[in-house]
């Protein structure tokens, strides 16, 4: 990456990036963020599906941005594809956006629901908020994978459930320091606010970042091996080698 990226793209908006599974609270997680910061700086978000907009369409009843501040990409293909191996829709989405809205401070991009190593093109997003949530495990966190382990932030989700699933949330949050060698680690819930306010902060903190042109954008590394059921039901491996091509398909 040439050494003057970060300057480079310090003038436009901060591009930042939400992964993590199915069912992690990825667009709540948008929605705190909006109603943090709508009435201090400009805000702007795009959501990947594969065939609907309904993250999009739930973002906007929530009424925490004015609707057309919310974009939704159809991605017609895995929702890594288009936030890592293709991201020329997502670009194009958020360069519309920035255009139809300028000056924008921040436009969050809300990957689809995948797996533990979903991670973002560094030549799409400026930095990256992987999500984790109690509910799927108190051991998730130190299973580490990309995504959790090199994300620019950590969110163990929905913390005000552990009394319900049995999860150590402090114990939990280790874990992911642990798998992420100290890189930071925010345990939300929405009903926290002094949690709502860390996540606040951090993303107020990477903008001024982004702005002085100290935050260089990070290449989390490729997705791993992992498999997927073909139509028939037979396990398909499927690798990440850098090529914009799959010899796969998926069935939703």
């Amino acid at each position: 990456m040439p050494e003057n990226t970060a300057a480079s793209t310090s003038g436009r908006a901060l591009r930042l990036g939400v992964a993590g599974p199915v069912g992690v609270g990825k667009s709540s997680l948008i929605a705190t963020i909006c109603r943090s910061l709508a009435q201090e700086i400009r805000l702007g978000v795009i959501t990947n599906d594969i065939y609907t907009d309904e993250d999009a369409r739930f973002l906007r009843s929530a009424g925490v941005l004015e609707p057309e501040r919310i974009r939704a990409v159809e991605t017609g293909a895995c929702p890594h594809t288009a936030i890592r191996d293709d991201v020329t829709a997502n670009l194009l989405a958020a360069e519309d956006l920035e255009a139809d809205f300028a000056p924008l401070d921040v436009v969050i991009i809300e990957s689809g629901g995948d797996n533990l190593t979903a991670t973002f093109s560094p030549a799409l997003v400026d930095a990256q908020i992987f999500v984790l949530d109690v509910a799927g495990g108190g051991d998730v966190a130190r299973k580490g994978g990309p995504g959790i382990a090199r994300a620019d932030l950590l969110v163990i989700n929905k913390t005000d459930l552990a009394p319900y699933v049995g999860v150590d949330v402090e114990k939990m949050v280790a874990d992911g320091s642990a798998a992420r060698d100290g890189r930071p680690v925010v345990s939300l819930s929405r009903t926290n606010a002094s949690s709502v306010v860390l996540l606040r902060q951090w993303v107020l903190d990477m903008l001024a970042a982004h702005r002085a042109g100290t935050h260089e954008p990070q290449d989390p590394g490729p997705m791993a091996p992992h498999s997927h059921l073909d139509e028939g039901g037979q396990a398909v491996l499927h690798t990440h080698d850098g090529s914009a091509e799959h010899s796969h398909t998926h069935s939703h």
